[in-house]
């Protein structure tokens, strides 16, 4: 039952992360266009602000029952298969960008929005946007992934 849980979780936590990005990338940006720069700016930041909320959530969940999954479930790595650890390096290298675009390039839209910096504003949420873009194809590759070697392939 334990195990059920932690895979649960971890897939709940995958599900909002991914189509989260998939949202923002795929839905709000298109429909952000619309707008006028100031608008476009503010509803960007407020949307952005709440799922960044979510990841800090979901990213630890999605480590923390992947590797409690890894160790009491497939015994760690020797007997895990190679998709484990696929997703395992994948998860990584998606928490560091998403640690990286949030200290960084999401940190100074805030600060140049707070200073009413358009310019500089939508060149870092451009940043943010092209290192949500490499997360969400990292992501879509780690579902791709996760489905193919949970059938043994």
């Amino acid at each position: 039952m334990l195990g059920q849980l932690l895979y649960s979780l971890h897939v709940l936590g995958a599900v909002l992360w991914v189509g989260g990005m998939g949202f923002a990338l795929l839905a709000l940006r298109p429909a952000l266009a619309e707008l006028e720069p100031p608008a476009r700016l503010a509803l960007h930041e407020g949307a952005l602000r709440r799922f960044f909320l979510i990841v800090w959530h979901a990213m630890p969940a999605l480590l923390l029952t992947g590797w409690a999954l890894l160790f009491f479930w497939y015994g760690g790595f020797r007997g895990s298969g190679w998709h484990i650890h696929l997703m395992h390096l994948t998860g990584l290298v998606m928490a560091g960008i998403y640690l990286a675009l949030f200290f960084g390039p999401w940190r100074a839209f805030r600060t140049a929005r707070a200073a009413g910096n358009t310019a500089d504003a939508a060149a870092n949420a451009d940043k943010v946007r092209q290192l949500v873009s490499i997360n969400f194809i990292l992501g879509l590759l780690t579902v791709a992934v996760a489905a193919w070697g949970r059938f043994g392939g």
